[in-house]
């Protein structure tokens, strides 16, 4: 699909950073199949923008996400099986980098793009997965969190039972799995979930400024090579992370990016990246 008219969704750039809003606050941004397709033709757009090297993902309204609406619920009960709504030529980004993240949400793990979750409320089922899969995630001291899935007789969903482990150890994160209980974000402190927890009305204007600043500061090879070298290491032993650190070493130090990264230490200036 070459265009798209958004209607569970927004999106705005502000160079070097996009923002990527889900926009159904009447239904405090409960996901639909149709905001699953605009969220991933969205992404497969800054992907392919030189110009967006982050994507803030955040809530309109006072909510983030709340997991599946409650029709698209009932109609998965109606029809007898899960049925995604989404459309067969479904945006693909991130597909074909590695088989471990051809998959949904796992595919964020393949952007080159970072992704920054601005979790500015309550994050149910989807939504908390949708934050786990980001690079980064800030959150509202008072947003509310649960998987949500065992009320409803459901597995964990989108392989959160992978990667929620991998952000805050197998007690805690049972503790999320297996109770589905609610809890505030306040309430994890220092579990490891959130690089920070702060006031709702605080929370854009810094996670703005925070990726402005990486962005700036960072070279958009090394943002994306590093990003990549995480998610990939996390399916191998350290031996073949050692080598392919050496390997790419030895890439990347030709590069424009590490030319003007040295000048501009050298010369105690910002540096002036080119687009990615």
């Amino acid at each position: 699909m070459s265009d798209m008219e958004l209607t569970a969704t927004k999106y705005s750039v502000d160079p070097p950073v996009a923002t990527l809003t889900l926009s159904r606050p009447h239904r405090r941004n409960a996901w639909t199949g149709r905001m699953h397709t605009e969220f991933r033709w969205l992404l497969e757009q800054a992907e392919a923008d030189p110009a967006v090297r982050a994507v803030i993902i955040t809530g309109e309204g006072r909510d983030f996400c709340v997991g599946a609406d409650t029709a698209a619920l009932q109609g998965h009960s109606d029809k007898g099986g899960y049925d995604a709504g989404t459309p067969p030529d479904l945006a693909m980004p991130g597909y074909g980098v590695a088989p471990e993240f051809n998959q949904n949400f796992a595919f964020m793990m393949a952007l080159e793009v970072i992704t920054i979750a601005a979790v500015n409320g309550a994050a149910a089922g989807a939504g908390l997965v949708l934050a786990c899969y980001c690079d980064l995630r800030f959150a509202a001291a008072d947003a509310k969190l649960t998987t949500a899935h065992g009320p409803l007789g459901l597995p964990a969903e989108f392989g959160l039972s992978w990667v929620l482990p991998r952000l805050v150890g197998i007690t805690r994160s049972n503790d999320l799995l297996l109770s589905s209980r609610k809890l505030l974000a306040s309430q994890t402190q220092g579990w490891g979930l959130w690089n920070e927890i702060m006031d709702a009305e605080l929370l854009m204007d810094h996670v703005n400024n925070y990726a402005h600043d990486m962005v700036a500061r960072v070279a958009p090879s090394s943002l994306s090579v590093t990003k990549r070298q995480i998610y990939l290491d996390q399916h191998r032993d350290v031996g073949t992370a050692v080598a392919e650190s050496d390997r790419l070493l030895s890439d990347m130090i030709p590069s424009p990016d590490y030319v003007e990264g040295v000048r501009a230490l050298s010369e105690r200036r910002a540096a002036r990246w080119p687009d990615r």
